[in-house]
């Protein structure tokens, strides 16, 4: 168990604290029908929608609710979580009492359910402000893309700057306050006839995000740009 816990930790990039749980996320039933993965993927599975949840409202706050739904199945579903099980390589830690499935490559399912199972026993171990960080780090990359291509603001923002001014928006760094495991990042924005807008986020993109988002409204209420808010096209 030990080889396992310091591989954990190797590939989480911190210090596990209560092994126990960690040991039961690595665990199929069929190694150990007690102690096991179920109850911590129960878990894992609401903290991982709860927290893709409140990025995604943060993101893209002007976003119908129907189409935040889509965004947040594509980024919860059990593909999504096979695909970050395997960036950190729970198939090679995950323990199987079953011959059959040793012998072959573990099926998605297993993977998907470690990984929503890590999430529970991060949370348990951790606390929300630190999961919440796992998962934004592991996340992040893929809140922008998949089966709903959704035009964010600073895209938009850049588009309407290229074409008005052939200039790129300018972002400047402000602010990085609040304690490590919860930072509030604070980066400004401004366009050749614009004064600086600042906004906050829990990290340097979301941040962007917020600021481009904002001085788009105000460009909006000024009627100078109409339309900008995000567009969806099905793949």
């Amino acid at each position: 168990m030990k080889k396992i816990i310091n591989k954990l930790e190797h590939n989480l990039g911190f210090k596990i604290n209560k092994v126990e749980l960690y040991n039961k996320a690595v665990t199929h039933k069929s190694a150990d029908k007690n102690n096991n993965y179920e109850k911590l993927e129960f878990l894992g599975d609401r903290v991982l929608g709860l927290c893709i949840s409140k990025t995604l409202l943060e993101t893209f706050p002007d976003q119908k609710e129907g189409i935040l739904d889509k965004k947040l199945a594509s980024l919860v579903n059990k593909n999504k979580c096979y695909e970050i099980g395997k960036e950190l390589q729970l198939d090679t830690l995950i323990k199987i009492g079953n011959l059959r499935l040793k012998k072959n490559i573990i099926e998605k399912k297993i993977i998907s359910d470690s990984c929503e199972a890590l999430i529970g026993a991060i949370y348990l171990d951790k606390g929300l402000d630190f999961v919440e960080k796992f998962i934004l780090k592991n996340w992040d990359k893929h809140i922008y893309d998949k089966n709903i291509n959704i035009i964010d603001a600073k895209t938009k923002l850049q588009e309407y700057s290229l074409k008005r001014f052939k200039l790129l928006p300018i972002y400047k760094f402000v602010s990085n306050t609040g304690p490590k495991h919860k930072p509030n990042f604070k980066v400004a924005v401004k366009l050749k006839d614009t004064d600086f807008v600042e906004a906050d986020g829990s990290s340097k993109k979301l941040a962007q995000q917020a600021a481009a988002t904002k001085l788009l409204n105000i460009l909006e209420n000024k009627n100078e740009i109409w339309g900008w808010r995000f567009f969806i096209k099905q793949k």
